[in-house]
């Protein structure tokens, strides 16, 4: 039998290979795969449904990832995709497979995460699963949210000429990463060398502690911004906009000067011997929200200093570029994270 590698399709590759036959059966499923979170028509409000699968090697390392720390990020990545649906995430499943390296103890540090971050996001815990695993430490959490009928936000909706704004700082977790592997790197060498992570709390802190950012939900539906098309930035800006574009059938236009990267973030760049434009288009896990909105409510989002336009969409024959500082018009491609 023809054997086929995963890799030759990549991660959304093989979800579109594995859904392309599959037909909504059921009116009441308003939006299956394909965004951040399904669409259920229940009670007069629409549910949001999402699930992360977080692998222990893949995703995180527990050499220098603190369990509570875990717990609480395993939440925070599955309310963002809620929020990412301009939605209210309300509950959470949440299931665990275990390898004998787990202690009781230690569960319980995860758990402490777990609902630390219910609590500041007001959601529940509703049920999940525990099991044995050979080898490892697998998380997987279900995300429940609500939102108004039909005021959900998908990915394909954006327009040609809608700007392309995204919230926080860029590039921050991937950098955190970077520095966590290098003195991992450097203490499996030599045990004797303890971590320096001296004056580097913010990139270290945008790795390990995220937050979903249901402050700009909020501050778009006060200010009556409604954005034409929505997700979250887990796999690195440049991913996420091209699959906007896809889904979209549109190209865009990224301006290297907008890109917002933090002070502290851009030092650690050069002290890496990296440049920080590709950590900001590249790196993922920042958890903050790429959206797209029109030309007309720009002055809304002015008053807003977590906001940053960083482009606008354009036709699809023209392409997704970058526009460097100089004025050049470069090619980018999605180089962010890729599962397989």
């Amino acid at each position: 039998m023809e054997r086929t590698e995963i890799e030759t399709l990549g991660e959304f590759g093989l979800i579109d290979h594995l859904t392309k036959n599959f037909e909504i059966k059921n009116a009441s499923t308003i939006v299956a795969v394909g965004d951040d979170a399904a669409v259920i028509d229940n009670f007069g409000k629409q549910t949001l449904i999402s699930t992360d699968l977080l692998v222990e090697g893949i995703h995180f390392d527990l050499m220098y990832t603190p369990l509570k720390h875990l717990g609480y990020k395993s939440v925070v990545v599955n309310l963002s995709d809620i929020y990412a649906m301009n939605g209210t995430p309300t509950q959470i499943t949440m299931s665990v497979a275990l390898s004998n390296k787990i202690s009781l103890e230690a569960i319980d540090e995860f758990y402490e995460g777990v609902y630390a971050a219910c609590e500041k996001y007001n959601v529940d815990l509703v049920g999940g699963d525990t099991t044995s695993s050979q080898k490892g430490f697998i998380i997987s959490v279900t995300a429940i949210g609500e939102v108004a009928p039909d005021q959900y936000i998908k990915r394909s909706t954006a327009n040609k000429g809608d700007l392309i704004c995204v919230s926080g700082f860029l590039g921050g977790a991937f950098l955190g990463l970077t520095l966590m592997e290098r003195e991992k790197k450097i203490y499996l060498e030599n045990p004797q060398i303890q971590p320096d992570l001296e004056g580097e709390d913010y990139i270290v802190g945008r790795l390990l502690k995220p937050e979903a950012r249901v402050d700009i939900i909020e501050f778009l539906n006060t200010n009556k911004i409604v954005p034409t098309s929505m997700m979250d930035i887990s796999d690195g800006l440049s991913s996420e906009i091209k699959h906007i574009c896809k889904q979209s059938n549109l190209g865009c236009r990224i301006y290297e000067e907008k890109l917002p990267i933090h002070q502290a973030a851009r030092q650690a760049a050069f002290k890496f011997g990296l440049d920080p434009t590709v950590c900001a288009l590249n790196g993922g896990e920042d958890y903050e929200l790429i959206f797209t909105m029109k030309q007309e409510d720009y002055d809304k989002i002015t008053t807003s200093e977590e906001i940053s336009v960083v482009g606008y969409m354009t036709e699809i024959e023209e392409g997704s570029k970058l526009i460097s500082r100089g004025g050049g018009l470069h090619d980018f491609f999605a180089q962010g994270w890729k599962a397989f």
